[in-house]
């Protein structure tokens, strides 16, 4: 296996990526450092999957692994639509990137809206994609905070709740 470090200078440190994109020409060092600031929309749409189209289950309703699978498919299908349609939404506005739109507003509103559909007749279906797209400015989310943490340890959370306090 080879790989590839690349090293950059950021806020005076110096980070360094290990990379297996190996061929500079075909990835500059400045598209990967810019690539590796956006892994953590990765993580995001993760956790928006689980938290949000599993309501935070712990497991997964099916019990057969057919099923499980086809129940995964099914969470990232919803998951992929509602990105594709809120992706048209941003990019209907002017400087807006679709991860700086509210997942959960999106998903509950998009939800709301396309499950009516069905029940619509075709000649329809503009007019509400329009409404859709009116809603859009209102589904933005304030801009970010830069933050940046130490690495650290997290606690362990306690094993059994903390005793309630004695009355008097």
């Amino acid at each position: 296996l080879t790989a590839r470090l690349i090293s950059k200078e950021l806020n005076g440190k110096t980070v360094q990526i290990l990379t297996s994109m190996c061929d500079p020409l075909r990835y500059p060092k400045a598209d990967v450092v810019d690539l590796y600031g956006h892994r953590w929309e990765i993580e995001h749409g993760f956790r928006e999957m689980k938290q949000h189209l599993l309501n935070n289950e712990l497991t997964l309703r099916s019990k057969k692994p057919e099923l499980v699978r086809q129940e995964l498919w099914g969470v990232v299908l919803a998951y992929n639509l509602l990105r594709f349609m809120m992706a048209q939404m941003a990019y209907s506005l002017k400087d807006v990137e679709p991860y700086q739109m509210s997942f959960k507003q999106s998903a509950l509103y998009l939800r709301s809206h396309l499950s009516l559909l069905p029940g619509i007749s075709g000649g329809k279906i503009p007019r509400i994609m329009e409404e859709i797209m009116a809603m859009a400015p209102g589904l933005v989310l304030p801009e970010r905070r830069v933050r940046h943490y130490p690495r650290a340890v997290k606690k362990k959370p306690q094993r059994y709740p903390l005793r309630p306090p004695l009355r008097s």
